[in-house]
């Protein structure tokens, strides 16, 4: 876990705290990464294949079962490592204005402009990577991330994390303790996810919100009385977004593939 701050927040005031995928951002954000690289020749389509069937799992079950979790951890750690990391991060600047900038729901985006206008510090709280979350932050204008550290030494990642993934309660653990470092009052402070796994941030602040929520968020949110945000133009495309997501998958690997075998009859 990690963060990148802007600037300091007078003590006393409150926060919001905003999920990427599904939240902030249409579909899982560090996935889009991924394809991005894959696109770039940077890895091949079984880690391509590996990557998003853990998340597609990770995603499905909404578990905290300790394996689902691994399944992804391991699955979003096999890329990177052995890269450097400065090459990714410029990747990532790259990926993000290529194909992740139209992704962000512009309605989401109104309600961080709202808190922005106001004067409140505005921070990402998400289980995607660090330094993909801090260039979200930079180009969105906002003040704070707060993200999954990958290890790396002498400026090369090991394929291993700093600590565990910023997913379920160890968000709230997070939130927790950068609210009490920057004085803020957590009810006072307000926080935005699409997944059932964020009740504990959700809970931790006086002010929660769901966003495109899945089932068991909707319905814990409309019994709490929660205000409930729902950007998604098409209620139906719900039931198929993990088919789709993996349909997505099994194309770009098809596609990296037929990139790959025309280079290699160039070359011949």
């Amino acid at each position: 876990m990690s963060h990148d701050a802007v600037s300091p927040n007078p003590a006393g005031t409150g926060a919001a705290f905003f999920d990427v995928d599904n939240t902030l951002m249409r579909g899982a954000s560090i996935y889009h990464f991924a394809r991005g690289l894959a696109s770039r020749d940077l890895f091949t389509t079984r880690d391509l294949m590996r990557f998003a069937w853990g998340q597609t799992v990770f995603r499905v079950t909404g578990s905290e079962q300790p394996e689902h979790i691994n399944a992804a951890r391991e699955a979003a750690l096999a890329f990177v490592a052995g890269h450097d990391v400065q090459d990714l991060v410029s990747l990532c600047e790259e990926i993000y204005d290529d194909t992740m900038a139209d992704r962000i729901w512009e309605g989401t985006r109104a309600l961080v402009q709202g808190h922005l206008d106001a004067g409140r510090p505005v921070w990402l709280v998400t289980a995607t990577p660090v330094e993909l979350a801090q260039i979200i932050r930079r180009r969105l204008g906002l003040t704070g991330a707060l993200g999954t550290e990958a290890e790396s030494i002498d400026g090369v990642y090991t394929g291993r994390l700093n600590g565990d993934l910023l997913h379920g309660p160890a968000k709230a653990v997070a939130v927790r303790a950068l609210a009490q470092k920057e004085g803020w009052d957590l009810a006072a402070c307000s926080a935005y996810s699409d997944s059932s796994n964020d009740l504990p941030l959700l809970s931790l602040v006086g002010d929660p919100h769901a966003v495109n929520p899945d089932g068991d968020l909707r319905r814990y949110a409309r019994t709490h009385e929660w205000p409930v945000h729902d950007f998604r133009r098409h209620r139906a495309a719900l039931k198929v977004a993990v088919p789709a997501a993996v349909a997505g998958a099994v194309a770009g690997a098809v596609a990296v593939r037929a990139v790959r075998h025309r280079r290699s009859l160039t070359a011949r």
